[in-house]
């Protein structure tokens, strides 16, 4: 794997960056109504991981994800997240020590990814692209695409802006449409979409071709909440 400097190599990273680790987590604990951990296990059962796989969280944030995930690849698996907020990483590579877990975290922009092509079977982009300008949003799903394995999934939940409104950030959220359209963009086939049934989050599950997703497919009335 390479693991390049991130935007400290001259790459710029525009969008928001959270700084507050402690103030994410909170949000995160009150968007889940308290389950954290229940709320990011949903997510990784919508992607079907599998022991021994390979996975990327894409603004990883405090590394919460992350670490379910890699409870649920096991001793043959690897986790990796990326972040471009040192605070986050900070954070993230805290928990992953008191949890005695084995997650490699790096500081890069979600539109530069520190990996070669194909080397992920999943990618996670979880309450992510919302903080991104539109204008980057079709690069960071161009390199998600990038860094997945031929039959690789993408897992992108995120928040819809109400309609009218700018959302909850200063970019504000994206629809669902936006969404299909960014991964399908990228070259990613679209294998189940929908809403998440919680604050206003919407989910995309992608694959890139030569794949059939295993995992519950569109109009199959998945509920994740």
């Amino acid at each position: 794997m390479r693991h390049d400097t991130g935007p400290e190599d001259g790459h710029h990273a525009p969008g928001l960056l959270l700084h507050s680790a402690g103030f994410y987590d909170l949000t995160v604990w009150l968007l889940s109504l308290g389950r954290g951990r229940g709320f990011h296990e949903k997510f990784l059962a919508l992607a079907d991981l599998k022991p021994g796989e390979t996975v990327l969280d894409v603004g990883c944030g405090t590394g919460s994800l992350a670490l379910v995930a890699k409870r649920a690849v096991g001793p043959a698996g690897a986790v990796f997240g990326v972040d471009a907020s040192p605070e986050m990483l900070a954070r993230a590579t805290k928990k992953a020590r008191r949890a005695g877990l084995e997650v490699v975290f790096s500081r890069a922009p979600a539109q530069h990814l520190p990996y070669h092509d194909a080397e992920f079977d999943t990618v996670f982009s979880t309450l992510m692209l919302h903080h991104l300008p539109r204008g980057s949003r079709g690069e960071c799903a161009t390199e998600i695409a990038r860094v997945l394995k031929p039959g690789g999934r993408v897992l992108a939940v995120d928040f819809e802006a109400p309609a009218g409104r700018r959302g909850l950030h200063r970019h504000g959220g994206l629809s669902l449409d936006e969404m299909i359209t960014l991964f399908r963009s990228a070259g990613l086939r679209v294998e189940n979409s929908g809403a998440t049934g919680i604050a206003g989050m919407q989910f995309l599950l992608a694959t890139r071709p030569g794949f059939r997703a295993e995992g519950p497919r569109a109009g199959d009335g998945i509920a994740l909440f």
